[in-house]
């Protein structure tokens, strides 16, 4: 199997000085235009799949400085995920198309519908992020006077994968004949009404849509706590990792892996995908003043706030440049990134200052740095000793970092047999390796 790489679709980069950089698309919030631009690009490079990030609160409106300045974090003009990617499936062929939804703010039917209209119109390249949201101010925009707790967040994710899986196997795949001679549009023998009833949902079902042809859209998770690791065991295709040393990315790799069996899952089942940011360039110094040129883009003021966002702190209280505070691991966020974060700021010593520019080139996850070659050395590296299955590719500069990964790094890849120069496979599924599901109310009788 063939490394698999994903492109990160955010128009405005992964580094939040990279809109005020001179090769930067102008006006990036909400242009369809760079959006199709980019997924064309991604398809030219033969990635696996687009992915699209989401939230749904607009962040720092109580701090004008921070949110005139603001950063990708915030998503303050957006386009909502889905409507994106069925605009995308209309001048793409072949590229995966996965975006976030919810599962604490939304409803297991209406997201049911939506990835399987996305699967059906794209012909079978949809996938679903699915997320319990570590954002507690997107509870205010659905009548919540609180962020749901984490406990009940995990517990309500868990229940919402499983009916929506059901409810994608409401048809079996031969139930739409729509046979004009006949006059039998449906068999109404080959449809399933779920009826759950749960401890958080009641779901009577069938989905008011045919059965998606891959089965079950593509699952993705990104959680790392041990709550986080568990539902991506049981429920996940596909993992996003973020582990700052190859050595963790290894143990996490490991400890994904060894989970599946007691879900009856084999190793290749359950993909995981380690987010890295690429600076790369012509020579290494070339890439080394692309990543300088970014750092100074960004103020202390956005730097302080999106660190007190990854690790649950107001840290504009510390001293800029004094040592970076240990925080006990409850307190640290809402999500595993934080406590990454904390334990590598520990681990090589560094300040309030440090640690914010650290984390700001790939957005709190990994990054490789250096010319194609010594880029191409490392991730080879993190493939073949299974620290990862592929990557999510984020580009410091959109699109030209794209672009340039494309054109200097993947050259490099194909000539060491590690990454395809064609797709393989029609569907998500068949280029990431994945086996089609079963329907678990139809299934295919042998002989």
């Amino acid at each position: 199997m063939p490394m698999i790489l994903a492109a990160n679709a955010n128009a405005q980069g992964s580094h939040v000085g990279e809109w005020r950089h001179p090769d930067a698309w102008d006006r990036p919030a909400s242009n369809l235009e760079n959006a199709v631009r980019l997924a064309r690009i991604a398809e030219a490079g033969k990635f696996d799949l687009l992915f699209l990030a989401d939230g749904n609160g607009v962040r720092n409106l109580d701090k004008p400085d921070l949110f005139a300045a603001t950063s990708p974090s915030d998503r303050p003009g957006v386009f909502e995920p889905v409507t994106l990617l069925s605009a995308l499936a209309m001048v793409t062929q072949h590229i995966g198309l996965v975006a976030t939804t919810t599962t604490t703010y939304d409803e297991p039917f209406a997201v049911a519908r939506r990835f399987a209209s996305l699967d059906h119109l794209s012909k079978g390249r949809a996938g679903w992020n699915l997320v319990t949201t570590s954002n507690p101010g997107d509870a205010l925009n659905f009548s919540h006077e609180a962020h749901v707790s984490r406990d009940d967040r995990y517990e309500r994710a868990a229940e919402f994968a499983g009916v929506v899986k059901g409810l994608w196997d409401s048809w079996a795949d031969d139930a739409f004949p729509q046979d004009k001679a006949s006059g039998r549009f449906l068999d109404p023998s080959r449809v399933h009404a779920l009826n759950h009833r749960g401890k958080h949902f009641q779901v009577a079902g069938p989905l008011n849509a045919p059965r998606p042809p891959q089965g079950h859209p593509v699952i993705f998770s990104a959680g790392q706590s041990e709550t986080g690791k568990e539902l991506s065991a049981a429920t996940a295709d596909c993992v996003f990792a973020i582990e700052g040393t190859i050595d963790n990315a290894r143990r996490l790799y490991a400890d994904l892996k060894s989970r599946l069996p007691r879900y009856g899952r084999t190793a290749d089942s359950l993909k995981v995908l380690s987010g890295v940011t690429i600076f790369t360039g012509e020579t290494e110094a070339e890439a080394e003043a692309l990543f300088q040129e970014l750092e100074d883009l960004v103020s202390p003021a956005v730097g302080l706030d999106y660190l007190s966002k990854m690790v649950g702190a107001r840290m504009a209280e510390y001293p800029l440049d004094g040592p970076m505070p240990v925080f006990a691991a409850e307190h640290v966020g809402p999500t595993g990134i934080g406590r990454a974060i904390i334990a590598m700021a520990a681990a090589e010593n560094l300040t309030v200052r440090q640690t914010y520019k650290r984390i700001l080139p790939q957005m709190a996850g990994n990054w490789f740095k250096g010319s194609a070659l010594q880029v191409a050395d490392v991730m080879e590296e993190w493939f073949r000793t299974q620290a990862c299955d592929g990557f999510m590719i984020a580009a410091p500069v959109v699109p030209t970092g794209l672009e340039r990964f494309i054109r200097l790094v993947l050259p490099e890849l194909r000539r060491r047999g590690l990454f395809r120069r064609e797709y393989e496979g029609r569907t998500l599924r068949e280029n990431l390796g994945l086996a089609r599901p079963s329907n678990r109310f139809f299934p295919v009788v042998a002989g």
